[in-house]
């Protein structure tokens, strides 16, 4: 069923003078609109104190890794690593799950009895080794000190020989020392045989007054003996007895000596001393 609206000529006269300006005017209302609109809300928010946070950085994936040492003939597979999850814009980064640890091998038991055996006979050369090297160095000590008792004898040998040698030398010298001695004294006493020996002595007289106070003593007369064997200058010493004294005097100056010859010519001796012994009988 078809309708058919008409409208009045007056109506229709005023859509068609109108219509041209609606159709430009009304896009350019709403974009000036929405610009003020915009405009507006962007000063408000400034006014607000609104500020544009940064955008989120992305956590980076971290991968964590263990070392695990193996037989040396044995291979391990190496672990693949995990796809990690993609990060999501402002979330904290996932904890990293830690890898697995590697299992190692079995071993074979032929394999593991020959390392076994290569380790025990290491071990025993290790030991004889030391023990060459102990051996080696009690050796070497025990000639040392054979070495340093054969010296330590050979220096008592010699300082032995060396005593001996200086006791031979001693006792030369003493032996030496002794006949010269001997020789001097020898001739010392023919030398004295020949100066004091007397050619005449008298004995003194015993003093009347000692013999009646039985007074006994001794008296020293000291004098000197001239080239013709005269005494000369007789002295009594201290100690004698003033009773012994005149009688040993006048016995002292009757004494008779042989004179002592010097190259051949005959000399004074100094010195000499007699001692008279008085004694009651």
């Amino acid at each position: 069923m078809t309708a058919m609206i008409m409208h009045s000529p007056r109506q229709a006269l005023d859509d068609f003078s109108l219509h041209p300006l609606r159709r430009h005017w009304r896009p350019h209302a709403l974009a000036a609109t929405l610009a003020v609109a915009l405009h507006a809300g962007v000063l408000a928010l400034l006014v607000a104190g609104w500020s544009v946070q940064p955008p989120a950085v992305e956590q980076p994936a971290v991968l964590s890794t263990q070392l695990v040492m193996l037989a040396p003939t044995v291979q391990a597979p190496q672990p693949q690593p995990q796809p990690q999850p993609a990060a999501v814009e402002a979330a904290p980064a996932p904890t990293p799950m830690p890898p697995e640890p590697l299992v190692a091998a079995p071993v074979e038991p032929q394999l593991q009895a020959r390392k076994l055996e290569q380790a025990a006979l290491a071990r025993k050369r290790v030991e004889d080794k030391k023990r060459e090297q102990r051996a080696e160095q009690q050796r070497q000590q025990h000639e040392r000190e054979e070495q340093h008792k054969r010296n330590r004898e050979a220096e008592q040998q010699r300082l032995a020989q060396e005593q001996a040698q200086q006791q031979q030398a001693q006792r030369a010298e003493q032996a030496r020392l002794a006949a010269e001695r001997a020789r001097q004294q020898a001739a010392q006493t023919a030398a004295d045989s020949r100066q004091y020996q007397p050619l005449s002595k008298e004995a003194p007289d015993y003093p009347q007054r000692a013999l009646d106070k039985n007074i006994e003593g001794d008296c020293t007369v000291e004098y000197s003996v001239n080239p013709q064997g005269k005494v000369e200058n007789p002295k009594v010493l201290d100690g004698c007895h003033p009773l012994f004294i005149r009688p040993s005097l006048a016995a002292a100056n009757t004494f008779r000596y042989q004179p002592r010859i010097v190259d051949g010519q005959a000399v004074s001796v100094p010195a000499v001393r007699n001692t008279f012994h008085y004694r009651i009988k």
